[in-house]
């Protein structure tokens, strides 16, 4: 029987460099930027073979946590583990902590480590490539993947190939890891067919890993070791031992092992592969108009060529006239307008947010809850309008507020209320008062998404306005 595989998928990043879509609170690899699935559920089903892996350990974000616990159910995929980091340790810690539980079920695991916030155009290749690291995988060795290149890339780094292992198979030693080179160093790896892009997967030994992580960098192997060691469960989610994790040093696979170790291997893989560091990137990806241009979303062009234009789902359309060689992105509260060859400066934008404490860096226009998300429709002095919608099956805590008042409207579905020593349901069309300082709650007993309207009125309409009296998530306040 074939060896199988215990997926790490990795979605601990925030994500910048894709702003204004991708935030701080909804980073990219939780959005639909490269088809109708995000890149976190494209990088689930991508091992989503029963007879070569077992289901995924996926490490995330405390943060994203019922975002990706939702996304899992909308492919039908139940993770053996949805792990939670308390903090952001990079890439080691948190492939650590899921080698750690793959070998509580088998002590020969074999681990696959994915970042969930790549693209890979050519996934009937992927299941073909990783077969070509599993000999060498389970030989004890330590297998990367490395991308063929099809451009001269700066802003990935590199891997430079050694001696073939398997010849005509694509594996080979691997000789060195390179730092993103400059422009000149990356046409010379294009041209000389010895470099590969550093694509960030992994294929390991379990118990191999984490001896040469109690080799190289005990503090991590140690301070990992003790926090899954004293992890508890909630809900669906194991939280890691937040005093334990946050004593791991920060690094990547790269840095803390990778590099240091003298039998690494290469597979390389030719699969259409892009990190999308960039807006340029989904510009490449394509595909392109007769003009050059990439478009998505509700957008009119008259005179636009090679340019990446992309309206939200939830923001307006978009006019575009006369344009060349510029990056359009329109969210719904923000919008980005560049030259091609200066959209990695977003992160400078970014940053410019924070140091002022705007929202935007960090706060999506959709906020999402473990019972659904809410999106804000206006606000003025003494009121604002949401939209919220509930997952089917769900309830908003049990809840009251001393400074606001709400009004109810359904829009889609049946909504169940509670309000004081009342219980009943509204049906599309209909609509409710919620006093304020009265006990409410909202619930979606009906098989299908229920959307309602929110008017709230009151002298202080801030989310911190909630006492929550009874909540089936955990975050009760008595």
């Amino acid at each position: 029987m074939e060896t199988r595989i215990f997926p790490i998928v990795l979605s601990g990043g925030a994500g910048t460099r894709l702003w204004p879509l991708s935030r701080e609170l909804h980073p990219k690899q939780l959005l639909a930027l490269a088809g109708e699935r995000s890149l976190i559920q494209d990088t689930v089903e991508r091992v989503n073979d029963g007879d070569l892996f077992h289901p995924p350990i996926v490490v995330c974000n405390d943060a994203h946590r019922f975002i990706v616990a939702e996304q899992m159910r909308d492919i039908d995929v139940t993770p053996k583990a949805l792990v939670l980091e308390p903090s952001a340790r990079n890439t080691a810690p948190a492939a650590a902590a899921g080698a750690l539980l793959a070998l509580r079920d088998d002590p020969e695991a074999i681990i696959l480590v994915l970042p969930s916030d790549h693209t890979i155009r050519h996934a009937d290749r992927f299941l073909e490539t990783v077969r070509r690291g599993l000999p060498s995988a389970r030989d004890g060795n330590l297998v990367t993947f490395g991308i063929r290149p099809d451009t001269p890339e700066t802003g990935y780094g590199y891997l430079k190939k050694g001696a073939p292992i398997d010849e005509g198979d694509g594996v080979f030693a691997l000789d060195a890891f390179v730092e993103k080179p400059d422009a000149e160093t990356a046409l010379r790896f294009l041209a000389d067919g010895e470099h590969a892009w550093n694509s960030g997967m992994f294929l390991f030994p379990a118990a191999r890993y984490l001896s040469e992580l109690e080799r190289l960098e005990p503090d991590i192997a140690a301070a990992v070791t003790e926090a899954v060691d004293n992890a508890t469960t909630d809900f669906d989610f194991l939280r890691l031992d937040a005093t334990a994790f946050d004593k791991s040093p920060s690094k990547s696979i790269d840095y803390a092992v990778m590099e240091h170790v003298s039998d690494a291997v290469m597979v390389e893989a030719d699969l259409g592969w892009s990190d999308l560091g960039a807006w340029t990137s989904l510009w490449q990806q394509g595909p392109a108009d007769e003009a050059g241009n990439v478009v998505a979303g509700d957008v009119l062009l008259d005179g636009v060529t090679r340019s990446y234009i992309r309206a939200d789902e939830n923001g307006p359309m978009i006019a575009a006239i006369g344009l060349d060689n510029m990056v359009v992105v329109v969210a719904r509260d923000a919008v980005l307008v560049a030259p091609m060859e200066r959209s990695q400066d977003v992160r400078a934008i970014v940053e410019r947010l924070r140091e002022d404490g705007r929202a935007e860096a960090e706060l999506h226009p959709r906020v999402y809850r473990p019972w659904g998300y809410y999106q804000g429709i206006d606000s003025g002095e003494h009121f604002q309008v949401k939209r919220i919608a509930v997952y089917p099956g769900r309830a908003l805590s049990l809840q009251k507020h001393a400074h606001r008042a709400e009004h109810w409207v359904v829009v889609d579905g049946v909504a169940r209320v509670t309000r004081d020593d009342e219980i009943f349901d509204l049906a599309k069309n209909e609509s409710t008062y919620i006093p304020l300082g009265a006990v409410h709650r909202l619930e979606n007993p009906g098989p299908d998404l229920l959307k309602i309207i929110e008017v709230q009125s009151g002298d202080y309409l801030g989310e911190d306005d909630i006492v929550r009296l009874d909540d089936q998530y955990g975050r009760a306040d008595g």
